[in-house]
């Protein structure tokens, strides 16, 4: 069995790039490569993933349909966590010191911060947190 911490371990060479894929309406899957990482959800003791997007079929998808699927890998070694997005719809101080957070537990850091929280903020980032429901891999 593999755990979430293995999952994410997979992809911290890469700072935390992972396949994050969603539900189009018609069904098909929307899939995307963004930088996850494992933190504590801002309101509970329950670990979560995490990541920063702006893309809109993405948050629209996760809007409607909830379930996601991520996907860590390391060559040929892979773990993959289903779970259920929140979209965080915080702001201000608080949705950025969440967006630090997120881009910190994927293993980004950042020499200026403040120019980093422009830069989130002139694309309207949003954070998406994971509650995890399953882990599995090929090992």
């Amino acid at each position: 069995m593999t755990t979430i911490e293995e999952a994410v371990a997979l992809a911290r060479s890469e700072n935390g790039l992972a396949v994050v894929a969603t539900l189009h309406a018609a069904g098909t899957i929307q899939a995307s490569v963004v930088n996850v990482g494992l933190l504590q959800h801002p309101d509970s003791d329950a670990q979560v993933l995490g990541f920063v997007t702006y893309g809109k079929a993405k948050l629209a998808n996760l809007r409607a349909r909830p379930q996601v699927t991520v996907t860590f890998r390391d060559g040929w070694q892979w773990a993959t966590v289903e779970g259920i997005a929140e979209i965080v719809e915080q702001t201000g101080e608080t949705l950025r010191q969440l967006r630090r957070d997120v881009f910190a537990a994927a293993g980004g850091a950042h020499d200026d911060w403040d120019e980093y929280d422009r830069v989130m903020e002139e694309q309207k980032r949003s954070v998406v947190l994971i509650r995890i429901e399953r882990v599995y891999s090929n090992r």
